[in-house]
């Protein structure tokens, strides 16, 4: 690929920002509040916070000291623990992509409905013909090539981010500290800390999923012009959006009593700044957040074609997945990834699914991969690969350590049933891990190969039988 197709430092800034701020922080404070009081949410928020900027120093680290790996969260993966975990960290990015998008899909035509009712909440029959309208505009965009698409996630990002500065200083004006400190434990008085724990536990999902994205700069970093600008576009990104995203928590909360805040229809920032300033803060909050779901669907579209590209590459997904079309886009892959959107817009609408319930399973999926990857900077520091005799270690050790904690304690807070249903969509990709080594002529299953694949297997079909029986709901 030629250089002035790749990426420059604030296009890989503005797709790590503009990935991660779609729509999550549109509905963040009450989504954030449906289980925890004040007190929670800012544990809940410094947990995130320490465990988000160590995993983007993760990533810092390994596109310095890696940077011959330019899959991101695959490539991590594949090298630090063999091609089958490298596949299936792929493959469970993949599915939260696309979840993802389809979650914003839903939440857009939920905004376009502040205007135009017959959307209704984004999850009936004129909302998935329009987002199926969106998402086919945004394939056809796509396969003019990976630099064009980033250009207008650029523009996008710029403008999402102008309601959400005018909400933040009209909320913070009309911050009451009283409001915000009642009950601020949740507990009626007293510190208790089984009941704290839980609702901090109950923020988990929602601060993983408005955080998904983090890795956008590190995930196409062979189309970066300067593979140096890659780390440091994730943490600047990273820390810019942890600040908005904690105000805008915060703020709300000193402006509404949580009890209104948790019945507030999406996106509840809209109506929060309506309560505040009237039915224009609504408008301009609505107008917002449809811009920035635009730009977020337009920058997932890219990160979820580019890992099945990369991987097929290598060789750990079938051929089919690395096919170019003339302007450098993975044209197969988009295809693929795209028709299953598509085919999930459909299931939204007979299953009445909702945009939270199809986030919790995206952010679910997206575990496994960054587990590995701050397991991959555990492993560089202890075995000393790609450091110098006299070169320090401590640093990345300490980075290495939280980000793998952080990752193991999210993973407890997803739940048993989310990890289920997250089984069910990655049990079939030991399929496509055959496919493409049976292409290449090798073996695509060792011992423990095979033991991974039946234990996915036996969590898919437990999944499916409590479905079946209603005590798990898949959407």
């Amino acid at each position: 690929m030629s250089d002035d197709r790749k990426l420059g430092f604030f296009a890989l800034v503005a797709l790590v920002v503009g990935s991660m701020i779609g729509g999550g922080v549109f509905s963040l404070p009450s989504d954030i509040a449906q289980g925890a009081h004040p007190g929670a949410i800012l544990l809940g928020w410094l947990i995130t916070g320490v465990g988000m900027i160590s995993l983007a120093l993760v990533y810092q680290s390994l596109a310095s000291r890696k940077p011959d790996l330019d899959g991101g969260v695959y490539s991590y993966a594949r090298a630090g623990f063999g091609e089958y975990i490298g596949f299936n960290s792929a493959w469970g990015y993949w599915i939260s992509a696309w979840l993802g998008t389809v979650a914003f899909i839903t939440l857009l035509f939920g905004a376009i409905g502040y205007f135009f009712p017959v959307f209704g909440e984004g999850n009936n029959l004129a909302s998935i013909l329009g987002g199926s309208l969106v998402l086919w505009s945004v394939h056809f965009l796509a396969l003019r090539g990976v630099r064009e698409a980033a250009l207008v996630n650029l523009v996008t990002t710029i403008a999402k981010l102008v309601p959400l500065i005018v909400f933040l200083v009209l909320v913070t004006l009309g911050f009451n500290a009283d409001l915000f400190s009642s009950d601020f434990w949740g507990t009626g008085g007293a510190f208790e800390w089984s009941s704290v724990m839980a609702q901090v536990k109950s923020t988990m999902m929602v601060t993983l999923w408005v955080f998904i994205g983090i890795e956008g700069a590190v995930v196409v970093s062979g189309r970066a012009k300067n593979r140096k600008d890659v780390g440091t576009a994730t943490l600047v990104g990273l820390v810019g959006t942890l600040v908005i995203y904690v105000l805008v928590s915060i703020t709300s909360l000193g402006v509404m009593a949580r009890g209104d805040l948790v019945g507030l229809p999406n996106p509840t920032t809209a109506y929060i700044l309506e309560s505040v300033v009237g039915p224009w803060g609504a408008t301009l909050i609505n107008l917002g957040l449809i811009v920035s779901l635009l730009g977020a669907i337009l920058g997932w579209t890219l990160l979820a074609a580019e890992t099945p590209y990369v991987a097929a590459k290598d060789g750990v997904l079938p051929r089919l997945f690395a096919k170019e079309n003339a302007n450098g886009a993975p044209v197969a892959s988009l295809w693929i990834t795209n028709g299953l959107i598509q085919l999930f817009l459909v299931l939204i609408l007979f299953s009445s699914g909702t945009y939270q319930a199809v986030y919790t399973i995206a952010s679910a999926a997206i575990l496994i991969p960054y587990m590995f990857s701050a397991l991959y900077q555990f492993k560089l520091v202890v075995t000393g690969e790609s450091y110098g005799p006299e070169e320090s270690r401590v640093g990345d050790l300490a980075i290495g350590a939280i980000a793998s904690v952080y990752s193991f304690w999210l993973i407890y807070a997803a739940g048993l049933d989310y990890l289920l249903m997250c089984a069910v969509l990655y049990a079939p990709g030991a399929f496509f891990f055959w496919k493409a080594k049976y292409e290449s002529g090798k073996s695509a299953f060792s011992p423990s190969n095979f033991l991974i694949s039946g234990g996915l297997s036996v969590a898919a079909v437990l999944a499916l039988t409590l479905m079946y029986k209603g005590v798990i709901s898949p959407l």
